[in-house]
């Protein structure tokens, strides 16, 4: 670690720190910033070329003297220590603790920046994973090892969605639960209470690490966030065997803190504004889930993001839908009826779910429901939008039983209470309840054995 302290900042702009005369400034080098009233703040080095490093601060930089200004290279990246002490903690977005505990102390210290699971060691995810929610088990199926992010929009319950899937996420047949790496980023009060409130009363925080980065924090914590949660979510996965489901909240915010340096550093704007090397960027957080060959541990990701605009084509969830496998889209419409959690079916994906259902993993006549609800609700819907135009009276007794079933289909199978925790077999028998509404000559999607076995018809 340097001792040499330098006084040539140049340029201060916005978050970065521009600093003359300094030799060898290595990429993500720590930078102790030392201002003229006693205060420091620490930085991390962007970039360095012919002896000028440029500085991003995670601290204010508002009142910082040219004169009195001086900044300390100390050799060193970003390093986080890690322990199994950290389980039930609450952190800030550096690391530090917010619940009055003490400071983490570890031998074991490391980078964040981390790195994406090998191809070649990646373990293909199969183990079905139970959220208790029947539109994610049922017909987005989750499994072990999976990042399947939340595309939401403003003022939606996407984060009662996460708490609920964090309390009773689990894994069939292995007695085992998940710990919690939670990443509140650039969040409200609000919201952070209420994460705080549901891990404390439910008794969760006490498997639970959570970070939390509140919008009245410096903008910069939230590029390091997402990397201290992951960074501790591989420790407990791979050191300490553990599996680990990784909720991040709000990647917006995090995608608006990298707009922000981007734009600071002079760089030339891609998409709306959002630095070219957004999608490389959230590649770097997205690819750290995963399992990995002869590793007990595994560690599952659910990014959530809020679409500005309700969007799915802005450049956020566009990309994120690239790099993730698959996404859980809610609907506002949804929201209106008052129906909760309120997925959009239709729009939502789990690429990953065939690997995670079917005889040994959840029941066999998973795939054959999952498809016939998809094509009853669809048809459902179609009708609802026809009878707006024509009227109901057009349609015949057989349109009528698919526009009845749609309107079951969202208040008994898809609104469900917050705390209600439904088994895979309980949604697989409210499907079949539901087929009852329809002919048992429309079950074109369900083979005859099935039909035989869980149908309902009298």
């Amino acid at each position: 670690m340097s001792d040499v302290y330098y006084k040539t900042v140049k340029q201060i702009t916005n978050v970065l720190l521009f600093v003359e005369g300094v030799k060898n400034a290595a990429y993500n080098e720590l930078v102790e910033i030392a201002l003229g009233d006693g205060r420091t703040v620490t930085g991390q080095v962007l970039d360095s070329r012919n002896g000028l490093a440029i500085v991003q601060s995670f601290g204010e930089t508002r009142g910082m003297d040219l004169g009195k200004t001086k900044t300390r290279f100390q050799g060193t990246t970003a390093r986080l220590p890690v322990s199994t002490d950290m389980l039930g903690r609450i952190f800030d977005g550096v690391g530090r603790p917010r619940d009055n505990g003490p400071q983490i102390y570890s031998d074991e210290q490391v980078e964040i920046t981390g790195e994406a699971i090998n191809p070649v060691a990646r373990e293909e995810p199969a183990e079905f994973l139970q959220t208790g929610i029947s539109t994610i088990d049922c017909l987005n199926t989750l499994v072990r090892g999976q990042k399947l992010p939340i595309f939401s929009g403003s003022g939606m319950p996407h984060n009662r969605i996460a708490a609920q899937i964090a309390r009773q996420a689990k894994v069939l047949g292995e007695g085992e639960e998940f710990s919690v790496v939670f990443g509140g980023i650039g969040i409200n009060s609000e919201e952070a209470n209420f994460f705080r409130r549901e891990f404390e009363e439910t008794g969760a925080l006490s498997k639970a690490v959570v970070f939390l980065n509140l919008s009245s924090d410096p903008s910069m914590e939230r590029i390091i966030l997402p990397r201290l949660a992951l960074t501790t979510a591989e420790y407990l996965a791979y050191k300490e065997d553990m599996h680990v489901l990784v909720i991040l909240s709000d990647m917006t915010n995090y995608c608006e803190a990298l707009r922000e340096v981007s734009a600071a550093r002079e760089e030339v704007p891609g998409r709306r504004g959002y630095p070219g090397y957004m999608y490389t960027d959230l590649s770097t957080i997205y690819e750290r889930a995963g399992k990995i060959h002869n590793r007990k541990g595994s560690i599952t990701q659910i990014p959530i993001l809020t679409m500005p605009g309700d969007d799915i084509t802005h450049p956020i969830p566009d990309l994120t839908g690239y790099i993730t496998e698959g996404q859980v889209v809610l609907s506002r419409d949804l929201q209106r009826k008052g129906i909760y959690p309120n997925v959009d079916v239709l729009l939502s994906l789990s690429r990953l779910m065939n690997n995670g259902i079917g005889e040994g993993r959840t029941r066999a006549d998973h795939s054959g429901v999952k498809d016939q609800l998809y094509s009853s609700y669809a048809n459902g819907k179609d009708l609802r939008n026809l009878t707006e135009i024509v009227g109901e009276e057009a349609l015949s007794e057989n349109d009528k039983k698919y526009l009845k079933f749609a309107d079951n289909f969202e208040e008994k199978f898809i609104n469900q209470g917050y705390y209600e925790d439904r088994s895979i077999e309980t949604s697989l028998s409210l499907g079949w309840d539901l087929f009852t509404l329809l002919d048992k000559n429309e079950m074109k999607r369900v083979k005859d054995q099935f039909i035989q076995k869980y149908g309902k018809w009298k």
